[in-house]
Order: C-alpha cells, then sequence, then structure tokens
C-alpha cells in the first residue's frame, strides 16, 4: 500500500464528501482502539470541525485512558478538533432496569451499548450539522460482520472501510498515533472486562485478512490444522452476518 497517497486521497475525499454535503465537518466516537483513533485523525487532516466524543459505558479504565491519552494528542496536534465525554453508564443502567433480566444476554446488552452511542453521535451531528463518521475496516464490515447494526454500523460515511486491519496499523504509524493505542491489542471497548477483537472472533485479524482473502478467491478449502479452522471461522461469521452487509429487504408490490 502507498502508505502517505492514501492518506492524503481519504483525507480529499472525507473533505470533500462534508462540502458537497453542506456539513460543517464530522463527529467520531473514541473508543480507545487504532481505528477511531486512525479515522479521527483522518478527519482532523480535513480542517472541517472534528467533534470527538469518549462514550465510556462501565468501560475497562485501559481503553478510557487510551481514548483520553488519543483525545489529548488530537487537540494539541490540531486546532479544529473538539473533544467532549459523554458519560452513558447511568443511561445504560436505567434503561436494563426496565428490560427483563431474562433477555440480558452478554452480546445483546453489548450491541445495546453501542446503540446508545449511535444515538448520541446523531444527536450531536444533528444539532452541530456534522456527518457521523464510521470507524469500521474492510475485515469487520465486509468479511466477519464484525459491528452492531444501527450501532457503531449507523453511520454516514466510512472512510477506513476498504482497508484491511493491517493496513490501518500502517497508516496509524505515518500519522503518529500514540505508541499505547497502536501497541494495543484491538477491542471494540463494549466489555468491563476489556476483552479483545480475537478473544471474541477466535482468529487474529492476520488470520482473518488472510480468509477472507481466500473466500474472495473461491480458493477450495482443501486446509487442514489451523488454516481450517480459521477458514472455517471467517465463512461461518460472514455467512451469518450477510444481513448487516446486504441492503435491507424491501416487499415490493407487484405494479398491477
Amino acid at each position: 500500500m502507498k502508505t502517505a497517497e492514501s492518506i492524503a486521497y481519504i483525507t480529499n475525499w472525507l473533505k470533500s464528501y462534508s462540502e458537497n454535503s453542506k456539513t460543517k465537518g464530522f463527529v467520531i466516537g473514541i473508543s480507545g482502539g487504532i481505528d477511531s483513533a486512525v479515522t479521527s485523525t483522518l478527519c482532523a487532516l480535513t480542517g472541517k470541525d472534528v467533534l470527538c466524543l469518549l462514550m465510556p459505558i462501565h468501560q475497562h479504565k485501559l481503553e478510557f485512558d487510551r481514548s483520553k491519552e488519543h483525545a489529548d494528542w488530537l487537540t494539541n496536534t490540531f486546532a479544529n478538533v473538539e473533544i467532549r465525554t459523554a458519560s452513558l453508564s447511568n443511561t445504560f443502567d436505567s434503561l436494563s432496569e426496565q428490560i427483563p433480566i431474562e433477555l440480558q444476554s452478554d452480546l445483546t446488552m453489548a450491541n445495546t451499548r453501542a446503540r446508545l452511542r449511535m444515538t448520541t453521535l446523531y444527536t450531536y451531528a444533528g444539532a452541530k450539522s456534522l456527518l457521523v463518521a464510521g470507524t469500521g475496516n474492510k475485515i469487520e464490515d465486509f468479511g466477519v460482520g464484525f459491528f452492531t447494526k444501527y450501532g457503531d454500523g449507523g453511520v454516514d460515511l466510512s472512510p477506513i472501510a476498504d482497508l484491511m486491519k493491517s493496513e490501518v496499523f500502517e497508516i496509524s504509524k505515518e500519522l503518529g498515533i500514540v505508541s499505547s493505542i497502536q501497541k494495543a491489542a484491538p477491542t471494540d471497548g463494549l466489555w468491563e472486562d476489556g476483552r479483545s477483537d480475537e478473544d471474541q472472533l477466535g482468529a487474529s485479524y492476520n488470520e482473518l485478512e488472510w480468509a477472507m482473502l481466500a473466500y474472495e478467491n473461491a480458493i477450495e478449502n482443501t486446509y487442514t490444522g489451523r488454516e481450517k479452522e480459521v477458514f472455517d471461522i471467517f465463512t461461518r461469521l460472514h455467512r451469518a452476518n450477510r444481513h448487516k452487509m446486504n441492503p435491507i429487504p424491501v416487499c415490493v408490490l407487484p405494479k398491477n
């Protein structure tokens, strides 16, 4: 990948999109992970208004500390960046009290956290004439569907969704993202125990990138050992999460 050229291209794309949509800039949720760090920095490079929201919901301390470290770096580097914190723990707890306990599985409530964050982002976006910038990469958005429908998947535009995770890391080095984020295991920030993406997916992003390329190239599954395990993980998640990647089905009535 031509890293510097890719940064310039994405930055110009973001700026043009904002100008054509007559908006003032972007709002991004900062989680303490590499994807939101890179996305917020690319948005800042446009020179447009950028609002970064920290939205902890009983978030693991190390993750929140990384998000604050990145926020400090952004404001020290760019004059067009504003940082705000919207603590949603009490909001989440209040909502949880209204939902029967037998419906509150770990995954269901993690997705609920993501949707609360989306609602908050769009509240600020509407009030300030900003676009909600998505932080999903190619593996997450089009590979295994590792995002919450109408949560972190509810965005106006996706600047890094054509980048593999390894390419996001390449760009982070070029941008000078704080080292604690570059070194941290990728996580979605939705779990109090700080579990990583690999813990949830059962495979690393490097492994999933290999599996995605093999799947897209229709390479016959004659793998054994760990390769077979990873390929099967990718295939299962890709098929199960197609509903997130495809347009919503519409019942079209016959003209007659």
